[in-house]
């Protein structure tokens, strides 16, 4: 049977020992920069190189995470940041930026490349292309089923990494909106400032004229804890994992203590140990285990996540609070001895040859997991003695000193002729030399090379028209609203419309494309934010009606659905794909990379300020300009958690210790849900410089808005998009996003 990996979390340099002690195959480890944990006691350069030489020293292998969004000014100096880890034998990274990927593709071919989950793959058709690009890992979403999971591992030939154990988002994969929206820290760039974890009521929801409100409060007064998962635990689903297609189990906490990782990581040791050595039959979960995971870390409780599970209330913590369980003290000191602490050394065979007229020799060896290392290094002649012949116990006594290296010399054998004189420098030089070169070796150091050719920068500026206005309703009554504007005046430059798949029957779809058109308008279809089975039979179910519709474009929210509906229209000549803002054009780089897979016309990114946005060249690109961001997609349902299941989607009410109203839909036909942001997403005041940038296309999002309320933002926004009029706010909870602070 394949071996599966126990891969573990290092946010540290002593993490990482426990974790290599304690049984792990490899670890994941951030760098100074880019990793998704930026608060984490990550190491520098010298400290992570010391880290992976003591990982593969004990044949263990090393990922390193550059999981975050890179700005433009950062990712220039990204090939530099790799390039010392990679001469130094890095084994892989994990990346989310398209960007990064392309350049690590480019610039470190035969270095693996693993997809991070923040990247939220959820089907086979897009971990098959990320395959083709030269991915040799995919972490899909956390979110995904078993069976979902099996299908990846039927389709493809990559290696499969799923989380089985530590701290779960809830929203999708970490993609998460609400830390930067609400306190500036992007989760995208490793500052998340877990505001999930907090406190909120949910409530029905009124119309007041043109807004939503508040209404009767549905969760219990001790159930607050509202987006606030249960640690993850799959030890009873192991042998499902693996029998799956699971090639490497996943343990997260690089914000952990050494202690925590050296005792989840030998907990899980030992129970794969167990699967693979005996079997189903044999496999069995002791209490006593689960005791010492919930004493290790315990937030709430445990959960076995989504394996066979799409969402549910056992797997939030609702009414907990971080507890400290009482410690087991001598199994706390067992790991600290045996795993923290304990620096281990590498015995290695040396054997020294030294004879007249001869160049001196040393060799060295070492086995390491069952594979064999060794070297051997040369030097100049030994010098005939004047005086005092050396003697063995002289040479050895130079070869012996091993120093701060991790080698220790267990035996040590030497030929050497009478009569002859060593010096000293002469033997230390030739053991370093050898040592030098044995770790080497064991590391699986390279040398760097620029790539002969530069990749073409392909254009993505592929409009014929520019400069006008796409408008994008969630809901049937926005959508007969915009008719009946259009209807009574064409002069908005409004050139584009498009509606959702899920809020708009199949059967209208015909109707509202045949309508629009009759205006002049192009009309594409918002497919779901979440693309997994529930989209894809849906699709399979309607897609005569689909194909009858006969939509401009699709705007794509997730490359498993650019990659299905490729698939099933069989071309996509006289469509156009527009990617939306979570597809990432975050730098110059990522750009080009979405282009390669296939997109006609990218989105802005909402995490920019309007300087940061200049340097990515937003001409040919559409921005979004108004409307209500969401914070977060989740696969759980908040009114599932609170009131049970009945199948019917509305719009619920979220409310924060601020007492802020955040609107949530739930998607019951895809079965997700969207947290909206209290604060609408407004550029009036900004109008002159959103429009300096010179996009092609200006977005209004219409998500929550009554009749009332699209009339008059289009007619707000028309003044200021179409005729260059100075508009005054008119929304009185209105945010500016990221235009103006950014984020860190």
């Amino acid at each position: 049977m394949k071996k599966t990996e126990v891969l573990a979390p290092a946010g540290s340099y002593e993490s990482l020992v426990a974790a290599v002690n304690a049984g792990a195959d490899a670890v994941y480890m951030g760098g100074s920069k880019f990793g998704a944990r930026a608060y984490a006691d990550n190491p520098d350069e010298d400290m992570f190189l010391k880290g992976l030489s003591y990982a593969h020293h004990h044949g263990v292998k090393v990922y390193m995470t550059v999981n975050t969004l890179l700005k433009e000014e950062e990712i220039e100096g990204l090939v530099e940041y790799i390039k010392p880890y990679y001469e130094s034998g890095l084994d892989a990274v994990i990346v989310q930026d398209l960007g990064v990927f392309s350049l690590v593709r480019k610039h470190f071919p035969d270095m693996e490349i693993h997809i991070s989950t923040q990247m939220s793959l959820m089907g086979e058709q897009e971990v098959l292309q990320f395959y083709k690009l030269g991915a040799s890992r995919v972490v899909p979403a956390r979110e995904l089923s078993l069976e979902e999971i099996k299908r990846i591992n039927e389709t493809c030939d990559i290696d499969i990494e799923c989380f089985v154990h530590g701290a779960l988002c809830y929203a999708y994969s970490g993609q998460c909106l609400m830390s930067s929206m609400i306190g500036g820290r992007s989760a995208n760039r490793g500052r998340c400032a877990q505001t999930c974890r907090l406190d909120f009521n949910l409530h029905k929801s009124k119309s007041e004229g043109e807004t939503l409100s508040a209404d009767e409060k549905i969760n219990s007064k001790n159930s607050k804890k509202l987006l606030s998962c249960k640690d993850l635990c799959s030890l009873d689903v192991l042998p499902d994992m693996i029998e799956a297609g699971v090639d490497s189990l996943k343990i997260e906490g690089r914000m952990k203590s050494a202690r925590y990782t050296a005792g989840v990581v030998s907990i899980w040791r030992k129970y794969v140990d167990l699967y693979l050595s005996k079997g189903r039959s044999a496999y069995e979960v002791k209490d006593a285990d689960r005791k010492r995971l919930l004493e290790l870390f315990d937030r709430g409780g445990q959960t076995q996540g989504y394996a066979y599970e799409h969402n549910g209330k056992d797997m939030i913590v609702l009414n907990e609070v971080l507890k400290k369980n009482k410690a087991d003290e001598a199994f706390f000191a067992f790991l600290d001895k045996t795993y923290v602490e304990n620096i281990k050394k590498i015995d290695i065979d040396v054997k020294a040859v030294i004879k007249k007229n001869k160049a001196m020799q040393l060799s060295l060896y070492t086995n390491i997991l069952g594979k064999d290392f060794t070297v051997s290094v040369d030097t100049l002649e030994a010098d005939e003695a004047k005086s005092r012949s050396a003697t063995k116990d002289d040479i050895a006594k130079q070869l012996l000193k091993m120093g701060n290296t991790l080698y220790e010399v267990k035996n040590l054998e030497i030929e050497l002729d009478d009569g002859l004189f060593v010096a000293n420098k002469l033997l230390n030089d030739l053991r370093r030399g050898a040592v030098d070169a044995l770790e080497a070796k064991i590391l699986g150091k390279r040398i760097y090379k620029e790539p002969e050719n530069e990749e073409k920068l392909l254009n993505i500026n592929t409009l014929e028209e520019k400069d006008f206005i796409h408008v994008v309703c969630e809901e049937k009554r926005q959508l007969d609203t915009m008719l009946r504007l259009l209807e009574k005046s064409k002069d908005t430059n409004i050139k584009e419309i498009s509606f959702e798949a899920d809020t708009v029957a199949p059967e209208l779809w015909s109707f509202y494309t045949n309508e629009f058109k009759k205006l002049g308008l192009k009309v594409n279809l918002y497919t779901p934010h979440i693309f997994r089975l529930h989209a894809k039979v849906f699709f399979k179910k309607n897609m005569d009606l689909l194909k009858a519709a006969g939509f401009d474009g699709y705007i794509i929210r997730s490359l498993e659905a650019a990659f299905f509906l490729n698939m099933v229209l069989g071309s996509k000549e006289d469509v156009n794909y527009i990617f939306d803002y979570n597809l990432y054009a975050f730098n110059s780089v990522s750009k080009r990379m979405l282009r390669e897979l296939g997109a006609d016309r990218l989105t802005l990114p909402l995490e920019l300020n309007i300087n940061e946005l200049k340097k990515i060249d937003p001409e040919g690109m559409e921005t979004l300009v108004y409307g209500r961001i969401p914070l977060m997609i989740s696969a759980q349902c908040l009114k599932k958690t609170s009131t049970g299941c009945d199948k019917k989607s509305e719009t619920l009410i979220l409310k924060d210790r601020y007492n802020e109203d955040m609107p949530v839909k739930n998607k019951c036909t895809f079965c997700y849900n969207t947290i909206y942001n209290a604060k609408t997403f407004s550029t009036l005041s900004l109008s002159r410089q959103v429009m300096a940038l010179r996009p092609s296309v200006y977005r209004i999002w219409f998500s929550t808005e009554d009749g009332t309320g699209v009339e008059r933002v289009i007619k707000d926004y028309v003044r200021a998009y179409t005729y260059k009029e100075n508009v005054s706010e008119t929304v009185a909870a209105h945010t500016k996003g990221h235009l103006k602070r950014g984020v860190e």
